[in-house]
């Protein structure tokens, strides 16, 4: 059999990659922006709402919005910065932590119902040993 070429691979698997992806967030029950930001913060730690908005890609204002509309949910709290007085950092609350916690629970609990219900103890195999692959082409 011949080996595919690169090119053919990188487009099926952005296709698929990006098909699972979107199956798997119907399984959220939060909007996918709130999700994106308690996640990023979960990550990363407390961060200011300019450093938010960079990591998610969008403009100051909207991140400051979603802020505002999660700390009235009482999924992130404020605190002042620690070197910086003209700053504030935000950070998840135990609630943001137990929400965000139960969403990815629900996200590998599909996936999990999936893998079982669709693939061969064979493929459930060879699909754990891409999982590497797939890492080491996140990292590059």
């Amino acid at each position: 059999m011949p080996v595919p070429e690169s090119a053919t691979v990188a487009a099926e698997l952005r296709t698929a990659i990006g098909k699972l992806t979107r199956r798997v967030k119907l399984e959220d029950q939060m909007p996918f922006g709130q999700a994106a930001v308690l996640g990023a913060l979960d990550r990363n730690g407390a961060m200011t709402t300019s450093e938010l908005a960079a990591d998610q890609q969008v403009r100051p204002q909207s991140m400051a919005r979603a802020v505002g509309l999660l700390m009235d949910q009482g999924l992130i709290t404020r605190r002042a910065h620690p070197t910086d007085g003209r700053k504030s950092l935000v950070e998840l609350s135990p609630a943001g932590q137990e929400l965000l916690e139960e969403e990815r629970g629900r996200r590998a609990d599909w996936l999990a119902r999936a893998i079982e219900a669709e693939l061969t103890p064979e493929e459930r195999e060879v699909l754990a040993r891409g999982i590497g692959l797939v890492e080491r082409l996140a990292a590059h």
